[in-house]
């Protein structure tokens, strides 16, 4: 049984919205990577996510490798889905008419075991969680992630020694 997913929305906005929500790190980090989004998804580049639901415990930064961009219709990258493992995350934009936009993500990747499925259904309802947040942002301008997960979700020991190293390599970077 291959492990993969797909969640899917549509967004009462037009397609170069939506599309532009995703791709930019500002807009990005407005509804969902709240604890930042280092560049805009370009094919080629490999971008760091990080997520601040509780109050001082960042989660990451990820790696994220944007494999293909094509403007308005799709993104696809790759990041560590389970440890030393990598997922392919492909994000499809559909033009449902002249105000409404289809998001289509799937997820896929995962070796197949207990441990990876559970982990794939973990990510599975952050997908679902990001596409409704996307949502209510393009929509009404809203940030559903705020407050929302705050204290539900603690950083694994892994994320934070993660969290940690990075901080130590920015922190030495100033210094040099």
């Amino acid at each position: 049984m291959e492990l993969k997913f797909n969640v899917q929305t549509k967004i009462q906005k037009p397609v170069e919205e939506v599309f532009k929500a995703v791709q930019d790190p500002d807009q990005l980090s407005g509804y969902f990577t709240n604890g930042g989004a280092s560049a805009p998804l370009t094919e080629g580049t490999t971008v760091e996510w990080a997520f601040e639901d509780t109050p001082g415990e960042k989660v990451g930064p990820f790696p994220v490798k944007v494999k293909k961009v094509i403007p308005n219709e799709l993104i696809t990258f790759e990041w560590e889905g389970s440890p030393g493992r990598d997922t392919l995350v492909e994000m499809k934009f559909e033009m449902a008419g002249p105000d409404a936009t289809i998001v289509r993500i799937a997820e896929s990747g995962w070796e197949e075991n207990d441990e990876n499925l559970q982990r794939s259904y973990g990510n599975c309802m952050g997908w679902s969680q990001m596409v409704s947040a996307l949502k209510a942002y393009t929509e009404y301008g809203i940030n559903l992630r705020k407050g929302a997960y705050e204290g539900l979700y603690k950083a694994s020991e892994k994320q934070k020694d993660s969290t940690k190293q990075t901080a130590r390599k920015e922190k030495d970077s100033r210094i040099d």
